[in-house]
């Protein structure tokens, strides 16, 4: 029962990237359809959960390789599409994404960006000598759920707020970027 509730604690924690993510790309309005958001929900949660497991099979063979660029992977995309959000934001009529961001590279980047701590996690478990399946499994399922949720209040946010909301999505994309960067930097 205390694994069961570590892994769903590790999960939320690794979920609040994606969750933020998709209430950013909530506010832009691009990926409103039902359909859309499940889909970015799916890949976040089929990153997340791949990730992790992908750390584990990996071990401690490729993670001083990792360790030294995966904060300045992930700050560097969340940042550049977080630039782009505050650019479209400021611009009236622009859209921060000419197309659903749910499809195509810009969501392989998101999803990337968002999953890095889930490969670190899965480097952690091997080298703990811990089973994979179901926290993969745990934490994909609860990533789907976050951002499924984050999309939605993201749309109804930016509905409601319009471009203000899309500046403010860049904005905490840049910061969540730079969190990642100022943890790893002072770790």
């Amino acid at each position: 029962m205390d694994d069961l509730l570590f892994t769903l604690v590790v999960a939320v924690g690794l979920a609040m990237d994606a969750f933020t993510v998709s209430l950013g790309i909530g506010t832009g309005q691009n990926a409103n359809t039902r359909r859309a958001k499940l889909r970015l929900a799916y890949h976040f949660g089929l990153f997340q959960g791949g990730m992790t497991a992908l750390g584990w099979l990996a071990g401690s063979t490729i993670e001083p390789y990792i360790r030294e660029l995966d904060h300045w992977i992930a700050f560097a995309l969340l940042a550049y599409v977080g630039v782009r959000m505050i650019r479209s934001g400021m611009k009236p009529g622009q859209e921060s994404y000419r197309s659903d961001p749910s499809r195509g590279g810009l969501l392989v980047v998101l999803c990337l960006a968002t999953s890095m701590d889930a490969l670190a996690v899965g480097l952690s478990m091997a080298m703990l000598e811990t089973q994979v399946l179901l926290p993969a499994l745990i934490i994909g399922v609860v990533t789907f759920g976050l951002s499924l949720v984050g999309s939605t209040w993201g749309n109804q946010l930016g509905q409601r707020f319009g471009k203000r909301m899309e500046i403010l999505g860049g904005v905490i994309l840049i910061a969540i970027g730079a969190r990642v960067l100022i943890s790893h930097l002072l770790a």
